[in-house]
């Protein structure tokens, strides 16, 4: 039945048609409506058989994730932006305990300077810790994904972030489908841990392991990620049959005159997660019909991350654009960074367009701009979309290296003191245009966790 529902409200009963053992949470803006809706149904009754553990940050959160799934439960937590660096110790230990937790990720920018909106800067700065990442790209696939996401991580003994757009998806309101408990039921059975402590009988989890053995094991935790992909495709065709509807895809290919197939010469192949991706859809058809032929490669699953389906879909287009929504300063767009990996063996010239951080705006009409300029070969390899270039180009945006100074006039003009107060200008100037209410942020969110 479909159902008019606020996006994390949504994401809240898909977790409990999951049946959790455990939920334990710590509320951090804007993943706090799920656990909420969650506590709710433990208090009322409609979540069954299930403790609720309201934890004193998120460093517990996962801490208690690690030592109820360790127990054989299934576990349920959630958490964005600074919390998410608060837990990264005990992320690395419930992947190398391979542990089937699920966590849902709303993601949020990273400070400093503080800020609330969406970007996916705080999961894919967790990239190298060995939990699955699989990002939605609309409320409805953050539905299925969870489930899909149980289903996985069970059968593997592999955590898993499901990544959802913060703001842009939890707090919207969509017209949804939820599968019956029921049909749930028949998908997802009781979990069966590989593994789990038993009093009855003894065992010993996580013990330190010296230099005869690590490599060893960072192996086969290596192995077990890439071979990971096979588990996801089978279980998201799966849960697409059991729910009678097209569902989430690890990667999926679009095109307004055909889906599924590969971008061909003449065309412009655009890769990205997230929500970004629809109104990407939306511009890309616009221009089909203009000569901008463009190719939309939307990934589902970005750890792993499927190199050869990558290459595939990009073919033999002409150019590849990536939306990177995350940035590695000094180096350039994270998504890039995998992409060009995969495209090793293409000959073919590849853009990042940095779009999207802290929340702002990727609006068609930028879009529209980005790929024409593609088309005509005008982009660099790193672009930033939208750079208000009045901002950056400002002659107190970055303090100049101060000259040598007479002796006696280091506070003079060009001296020491005013390349410093030149930096504090600019700072100031970058807080107030970046955000004008972050003081107001820090109060009402707990310093921006």
């Amino acid at each position: 039945m479909l159902e008019l529902l606020e996006g994390s409200q949504a994401v809240a009963r898909a977790v409990a048609l999951t049946r959790p053992d455990v939920v334990c949470a710590y509320p951090i803006s804007p993943q706090t409506h799920i656990v909420e809706a969650l506590s709710a149904m433990v208090r009322d009754g409609r979540l069954k058989n299930c403790d609720y553990i309201n934890v004193e940050s998120e460093f517990a959160a996962m801490s208690v994730s690690i030592g109820a799934s360790a127990a054989g439960g299934r576990v349920y937590t959630a958490t964005a932006s600074q919390g998410l660096l608060y837990m990264a110790e005990a992320i690395y230990n419930a992947s190398g305990l391979k542990l089937p937790i699920i966590m849902t990720v709303a993601n949020r920018a990273l400070g400093a300077p503080i800020n609330i909106w969406n970007d996916q800067s705080d999961s894919l700065s967790q990239r190298d810790s060995g939990w699955l990442q699989l990002f939605a790209v609309d409320n409805q696939e953050a539905i299925d994904l969870h489930i899909i996401a149980y289903k996985i991580a069970e059968e593997l003994s592999l955590p898993v972030m499901v990544c959802m757009d913060g703001f842009v998806l939890t707090h919207a309101t969509d017209v949804v489908e939820l599968p019956t408990q029921e049909q749930v039921d028949a998908f997802l059975p009781p979990i069966v841990p590989l593994e789990k402590l038993d009093l009855k009988n003894p065992r010993s989890m996580g013990m330190m392991a010296g230099p005869d053995v690590f490599t060893e094991t960072k192996y086969l935790a290596h192995q077990a990620m890439v071979g990971s992909i096979k588990v996801i495709r089978r279980a998201a065709a799966d849960f697409a049959a059991a729910a009678g509807r097209e569902s989430w895809q690890p990667i999926r290919v679009w095109g307004p005159d055909e889906e599924d197939r590969p971008a061909r010469q003449g065309e412009i192949a655009v890769i990205g997660m997230g929500s970004v991706m629809g109104t990407t859809q939306a511009t890309a058809a616009h221009l089909w019909e203009q000569g901008v032929k463009t190719r939309l490669i939307t990934l589902g699953s970005y750890r792993p991350f499927p190199d050869r389906a990558v290459r595939e879909a990009i073919g033999t287009a002409d150019r590849v654009g990536v939306l990177d929504r995350a940035l590695m300063l000094g180096v350039g767009g994270v998504l890039s960074a995998d992409v060009r990996r995969a495209m090793a063996r293409l000959a073919i010239p590849m853009h990042s367009v940095v779009a999207g951080l802290g929340g702002r705006s990727i609006t068609e009409r930028s879009l529209v701009k980005v790929l024409r300029q593609a088309k005509a070969g005008e982009l660099g390899e790193l672009e930033f979309m939208d750079l208000k270039q009045d901002l950056v180009a400002a002659p107190d945006a970055v303090a100049p290296a101060p000259a040598p100074a007479p002796a006696g006039d280091a506070a003079g003009p060009g001296g020491l003191a005013s390349a410093a107060q030149g930096g504090q200008t600019a700072q100031g100037d970058q807080t107030t245009s970046g955000g004008a209410t972050a003081g107001d942020h820090t109060a009402s969110d707990k310093g921006g966790r």
